[in-house]
């Protein structure tokens, strides 16, 4: 009686180990094809353009990919903004944020300090994502190499940048 209890434990025992060992698998599998997504939805949604080193000088550093850029965006009245580090570096990216705030931010446009993106961030487009194509992106991020960099700004209106600017001209009214 004893070999047998003992017997179906030992087999139960393994059952349960080998369940977990799957589901550690495929727990794997779900978050290799979860950053697979994010990282496509990344570039899809053109993330790399202003994010990115080198990208509008026709040089883009895709060694440092995503960890900001050396130029900004001048929108009159409103001030300078450059496409800030989006890689986990701690100091001078994203690296305190949760997948959460990130979702957040790119939904709200609301920083996790409350401050608001610059107008050139088209977080409105982002708003409308499901939560697992959010959340891909998050964890894109959140999986990069980590690169210090930090980018010049913001400017206010009065401010002097500091970089290259590239400026946002209203059409003239007729």
């Amino acid at each position: 009686m004893f070999r047998k209890t003992l017997y179906a434990a030992l087999l139960l025992s393994a059952a349960v180990l080998a369940s977990h060992a799957g589901q550690a698998r495929a727990d794997q599998v779900n978050a290799d094809e979860r950053m697979e997504r994010g990282k496509y939805l990344v570039a899809l949604g053109g993330c790399n353009d202003c994010h990115t080193p080198g990208n509008f000088l026709g040089k883009p550093d895709f060694v440092h990919a995503l960890s900001g850029s050396e130029v900004g965006f001048e929108i009159p009245g409103v001030g300078v903004f450059h496409g800030p580090n989006l890689t986990p570096d701690k100091v001078t990216g994203l690296g305190d944020w949760s997948e959460d705030q990130i979702v957040t931010t790119l939904r709200t446009g609301k920083r996790p300090d409350g401050r608001m993106l610059a107008p050139v961030m088209p977080w409105m487009a982002f708003s409308v994502l499901t939560d697992a194509d959010a959340y891909a992106i998050a964890a894109y991020l959140k999986s990069l190499p980590a690169v210090a960099n930090k980018v010049p700004g913001p400017f206010g209106p009065t401010a002097k940048p500091t970089g290259f600017v590239m400026r946002v001209v209203a059409p003239q009214s007729e």
